[in-house]
């Protein structure tokens, strides 16, 4: 996911949202900070840095600088959900489209609106979802555990940039993963060293992960 650089618009596009009724998405008047932080590091990570969320995408602008210098000054968070609520609605390429949607956005505008610029907000990502990267893991015959690549492309922020209708996932900033069908050294290789706008995962992914997230890709790609 991608937002537009805030600093100093703020009034200006909370201005031009409010007057032209945001396409009717209107203010964000509830959301789940702890849901929205979730969805945050599901869907928008992999392009957006954010301390809180312990993400270092650079697709799009860093959201702790967007938005720091704002509340420096004194803008309501509202102001700032509503903000980034119609960008959401409203992306700009490379950012796709109905990335999240209805309360799921609400709840990710309130969730940067609030953390964005504090590293330690307090906001606990809901159902104890895994940092971006996470190690959710497959438990095998022997009693061990193996990391699940399905979960590792959603929880690292993959579904955001690729499309992979094996995981429901519809980016378009990075190849269409079904179209492309790479095997799994090559998918290896891109995770691990990056490319363009992708970011590399070696050191935020673990070896296993790695190969883990490799194989799903290479095994569901097509299909």
């Amino acid at each position: 996911m991608r937002l537009r650089t805030s600093v100093g618009l703020l009034a200006v596009l909370a201005a031009a949202f409010l007057s032209a009724g945001c396409g009717a998405v209107g203010r964000v008047t509830s959301g789940d900070a702890s849901q929205g932080k979730k969805l945050f590091g599901e869907k928008c990570g992999s392009c957006h840095t954010m301390a809180d969320a312990k993400t270092q995408g650079t697709i799009g602008p860093n959201l702790d600088d967007a938005f720091s210098s704002d509340k420096q000054q004194g803008f309501a968070l509202q102001t700032m959900a509503d903000v980034v609520r119609g960008q959401i609605a409203y992306p700009e390429k490379p950012m796709p489209a109905n990335l999240v949607q209805g309360s799921d956005a609400d709840d990710v505008s309130v969730y940067i609106a609030k953390c964005s610029g504090n590293p330690s907000c307090g906001v606990t990502a809901a159902r104890n979802a895994p940092a971006p990267g996470g190690g959710q893991t497959t438990t095998t015959g022997g009693g061990g555990g193996q990391p699940n690549g399905k979960a590792i492309f959603t929880s690292a922020g993959c579904a955001g940039c690729h499309t992979l209708k094996d995981a429901n996932a519809t980016g378009n900033v990075g190849p269409n993963l079904d179209q492309v069908k790479p095997p799994k050294d090559v998918v290896a290789h891109q995770v691990e060293v990056g490319g363009g706008a992708m970011p590399a995962f070696k050191g935020r992914l673990s070896d296993a992960q790695i190969q883990a997230v490799s194989a799903y890709v290479a095994q569901v790609a097509g299909k």
